[in-house]
């Protein structure tokens, strides 16, 4: 999939073909190179190419980007030739010079009747019907004459002919133009010579026009119609196809604004600005120009349209710092819509997120797809309340690619969910998904719509316009309070495990690299900005709402991680630089803890511990040799390092771990809990020995293997009947001991799940009451669902699932619609169920999706969709999850750091330094999530704190850094107020959920 320039394509050593010329291998590009000269016949007329390339294709036309042979999924045939004008008056004799990059395409398995799904997936079916070599056929390119004529009187009949099938046939407007149409069939003259034709079209339109110049009355809804093209970054094909998509669509719609001088383009996605940029940088300039009219809108707030579901809540915030920065500084555009189309669900977190950076609208439409018999959402203009109680203004289409005829709109109008309070409608029109965007018809629909009696007016503009046009007359009558669940596509928490795990794994990386080059850059060492923002990008364009949910093909994927390897390859890498800057010498390790808050953690030392440790300060340090490993129990400060060196004996801990085998079960305890597990690998027990409680009231830890199959979209949904499709799940099961010491202790358990086998590591260290559940699994089924069950003695209404900077509680019983829709929801490191005395959760790594069914925690680990990728996740997946129990509320519990600690692992590096703890704050359901330096290069560091559980508090960050002024600031880190600093530390008061972020400059 090389990309040349038309330059370099022109250098290339091109060769005469005939249609029927066949070529293209999977992945493959064919230029193809032509000469139009216009005969004398031509003059003055309108000049249009039809093109026959069997495949979309990228033109350019004397040297200059012009647009698109568009995809196979167009609606109407001519729409693939209107747009590729060469002259709207054109001059004989004009010499045209045609460059043609056409793509061979790719196979990927779909069922016949579509839907993005196989059904049941029989030997040997789903096989590429294409021929290597020959997926393609040249046909027949041409060019010609276009009967401009003809096209306006089609338009006016077609227009005219849409409205009186959505009329009233007893109205007297449907007479009216029930009479025009008569009149108009009764002009036209088809058969005669050219100029007769020509000359009865006009007649024809001169008998439309009364019944086209009739207006509406005074309660006629107004459509804000803008045009875009919805470009997956990724989705049915790769990142070098978008590129490609990009030159497609963007010059085709500066063609558009040309002639139309009404029409309205919005494009979003830097990401998708800056592969246009690169690839076709004369192209991006035209665009800025566009911008500077007006005519073209960039907007679109983030970086990318990224899933919200499943990305922390800090990269949601980098999506709209990079995002908002991008509009700026390359169209002068201070950004403050977010638009999201084509999203699968919406984080209740976000109404704060936009408001904190300046965001004050919010457009997308995928919520109303309820084809599983979902809820319908009531509303399409509201305001959207966040769980901190922010709002945000809020419309929500019901399509983004909408054509703008007549029956389309009525139609729209006809079947909105929100029936007052709702005087007009945004309408996003045009080809999507792959881009392409609005065709000429469009435009010209839209025109003849400004005023026509029986159909919504139309005017063309800037979303932007809509929102405040709203505002003028009221603004939303209605609010909606929590998460936009999305009653779809919740297989998307869990398809292609793969990215999932590296997307967090990159999340936790930046939040590493950030922090530890700070403290280094306080130190003297340059702080790496451009690498950091390079590396951001990176880790925001794969979380594209169709690359991070899983739902491409299996080259996307392939290609991601190939790019997350390298982002975690750099970024280690940055990270060692700093942390070795913050040492020195090489007698002992130094171990750095990124959390804000400190907490004992058993950690493997390198050999030469292996008679004993302490602190650079002195502190023992209980160590223990099992095997040829040495382990060694040890308190790590927060937000800050401990150093520790070889001593000359060994020091016990206060708790140990016992594991002992009584029978054909194993006992793992320390001081805290006991976990019993039996023959079959399940925690048959788990008792908090604090208070004695048993907390299992079926083994947990059971597998549970089910068909899924779902009837659309393979890789985005499941199934609420996957739970009558149980299958048998884990199967010739072993345990043994591996490891039986007192800072850990270690049960191995192997087996086999249908045709995948699995190696799961049972471990509990001391000073602990998570049991973990490190699991490698061979896998390799087709179309089923895993997952993991943990039944407790708690009896919960709502379950708690962590999101970002906080939780959302979902239903666990199926009473009513509403219920019933979340039998699948998305979670971040924990889930949990509990009541006012007592609760358990159930953490993860790199999982999202989970049910809660009643008193059960269902874990979801694994999926095998068969499209858009066949034997999708068929490799080996290695995840950790954890059990963990707790007395009291769980406003009481320690379930947000258990969650912090599983997925958050200390660095560890050679050298030694003083221990320090840089910050500390008072309330322990504050975190501070994360620490950098300031995007402006002043030197300040950015602080990033929230509150976790739901509890409005007053608490006081402390730090031991010299600090002479701070500020409360936006996400965007603009100031906003400054705030009091006595005896190095900052009094903050919190709502529930709030996000709070600082500035501080030191002295």
């Amino acid at each position: 999939m090389e990309h040349l320039s038309p330059e370099e394509a022109m250098k290339g050593q091109f060769e005469p073909v005939e249609p029927g010329f066949t070529w293209g291998k999977t992945w493959e590009y064919c230029w193809f190179r032509g000469k139009v000269v216009l005969p004398a016949e031509a003059e003055g007329k309108r000049i249009v190419m039809d093109l026959r390339p069997d495949g979309e294709s990228t033109l350019f036309v004397n040297g200059q980007e012009f647009g698109t042979y568009r995809a196979s999924w167009v609606t109407q045939k001519h729409h693939f030739i209107e747009d590729n004008v060469l002259s709207t008056a054109a001059a004989a004799g004009t010499e045209y010079e045609i460059l043609m990059e056409t793509y061979a395409g790719h196979y990927y398995p779909e069922s016949p009747n579509g839907g993005c799904a196989t059904g049941p997936v029989l030997p040997g079916a789903y096989q590429d019907p294409l021929e290597e070599g020959k997926r393609r056929t040249l046909g027949v390119c041409t060019f010609g004459i276009w009967n401009e004529d003809a096209y306006q009187l089609w338009m006016d009949a077609d227009t005219l002919k849409q409205v009186l099938d959505k009329l009233d046939p007893n109205s007297l407007r449907a007479a009216k133009i029930a009479e025009a149409l008569e009149t108009f069939t009764l002009a036209v003259d088809f058969e005669q010579d050219e100029a007769g034709r020509i000359a009865s079209y006009r007649a024809g339109r001169e008998a439309l026009k009364p019944a086209l110049e009739a207006k509406n009355g005074s309660t006629t809804p107004v459509f804000y119609a803008v045009g875009n093209a919805h470009i997956d970054l990724a989705w049915l094909w790769p990142m070098a196809e978008t590129h490609r998509k990009t030159e497609r669509t963007f010059a085709a719609q500066l063609r558009l604004l040309e002639e139309y001088p009404e029409y309205k383009y919005i494009q979003s996605q830097p990401a998708a600005y800056e592969m246009c940029r690169k690839y076709y940088p004369e192209l991006f300039q035209r665009i800025k120009e566009a911008v500077k009219d007006g005519k073209w809108i960039a907007e679109g707030a983030m970086w990318v349209e990224p899933d919200t579901n499943m990305a922390s809540g800090e990269a949601l915030i980098r999506q709209l710092l990079y995002g908002k920065k991008y509009y700026k500084e390359e169209f002068g555009v201070d950004s403050q819509m977010l638009w999201l189309p084509d999203t699968f669900g919406y984080t209740a977190a976000l109404p704060q997120i936009l408001k904190s950076c300046g965001v004050k609208y919010l457009v997308t439409q995928k919520i109303f797809w309820s084809y599983n018999e979902g809820e319908q959402f009531p509303y399409h203009y509201f305001y959207w309340e966040g769980m901190d109680g922010s709002k945000i203004t809020s419309f929500l289409p019901t399509s983004y690619t909408y054509r703008t005829d007549p029956s389309e709109l009525i139609g729209v109008w006809e079947n909105r969910s929100q029936k007052r309070d709702l005087d007009a409608f945004l309408l996003p029109f045009g080809y999507g998904d792959g881009g392409g965007g609005p065709a000429r018809d469009y435009l010209e629909y839209a025109k003849r719509e400004k005023d026509l009696e029986g159909c919504p007016k139309v005017k063309q503009e800037n979303p932007i316009t809509f929102f405040k046009d709203m505002e003028a007359e009221g603004g939303p009558k209605h609010t909606y309070t929590g998460e936009l669940y999305f009653s779809a596509h919740r297989g998307t928490y869990t398809s292609q495990a793969m990215v999932k795990q590296n997307n967090r794994r990159c999340e936790l990386s930046m939040r590493e690299l950030e922090l530890w080059s700070t403290l280094a850059a306080l130190k003297g060492k340059a702080y790496p900005a451009e690498a950091v923002e390079r590396l951001w990008k990176e880790v925001l364009l794969h979380q594209f709402h169709d690359i991070l949910p899983g739902s491409s093909i299996a080259r996307v994927y392939q290609e991601a991680e190939k790019a997350f390897h390298a982002i975690l390859d750099e970024s280690h890498e940055l990270t060692e630089e700093a942390l070795q800057s913050l040492t020195e010498g090489e007698n002992g390790i130094t171990v750095g803890n990124s959390l804000g808050f400190a907490y004992e953690t058993v950690l493997e030392l390198p050999e030469s511990f292996a008679a004993g440790a302490k602190t650079k300060e002195g502190k023992e340090i209980p160590t223990e040799k099992i095997g040829d490993k040495v382990y060694g129990l040890a308190e790590l400060p927060a937000y800050g390092m401990v150093s520790l060196v070889p001593a000359e004996e060994q020091t016990k801990a206060e708790d140990e771990v016992v594991l002992t085998q009584v029978g054909e079960t194993y006992v793992l305890e320390n001081r805290q809990v006991k976990a019993v597990v039996d023959g079959k690998g399940e925690v048959i027990s788990f008792v908090l020995k604090t208070s004695g409680r048993e907390f299992a009231a079926e083994p947990l830890n059971r597998f549970h293997l089910y068909k899924d199959v779902p009837r659309l979209f393979d890789a985005w949904d499941i199934d609420s009947n996957y739970k009558e499709q149980e299958i048998t799940a884990a199967e010739d099961v072993k345990v043994s001991v591996l490891q039986a010491g007192s800072l850990r202790s270690v049960l191995k358990v192997t087996g086999r799940i249908s045709n995948s086998s699995f190696v799961q590591y049972i471990r509990l260290d001391a000073e602990s009451t998570r049991l973990e559940f490190e699991t490698v699994i061979d896998w390799k089924e087709l179309h089923r669902l895993l997952k993991v069950a943990f039944p407790v003695r708690v009896f919960a209404e709502n379950g708690i699932n962590e999101m970002q900077f906080g939780y959302v509680e979902r239903p666990t019983r199926r009473s009513r619609t509403y219920d019933k829709d979340r039998f699948e929801v998305c979670n971040h490191r924990y889930s949990a169920l509990c009541d006012g005395a007592h609760g358990a959760a159930v953490l993860n790594d790199c999982k999202y999706g989970i049910s809660m069914n009643e008193n059960a925690l269902e874990l979801t680990l694994l999926r095998a969709a068969a499209a858009p990728e066949m034997h999708a996740d068929n490799r080996e997946h290695h995840f950790t999850y954890a059990f963990n129990a707790w007395e009291g509320s769980f406003a009481d519990s320690d379930v947000v750091r258990q969650g912090y600690e599983l997925n958050v692992k200390p660095v560890v590096t050679n050298g030694t330094a003083d221990a320090f703890s840089l910050f500390d704050v008072e309330k322990n359901n504050v975190i501070l999530e994360s620490v950098k330096l300031a995007e402006d290069g002043s030197g300040d560091l950015i602080l990033r704190l929230y509150e976790s559980r739901k509890a409005a508090v007053q608490t006081a960050l402390s730090t031991s850094l010299p600090v002479a002024k701070a500020w409360s600031c936006t996400m965007l880190e603009e100031k906003e107020e400054e705030l009091m600093v006595e005896n190095h530390s900052i009094s903050l008061d919190f709502r529930a959920f709030e996000i709070k972020t600082l500035r501080l400059k030191l002295a």
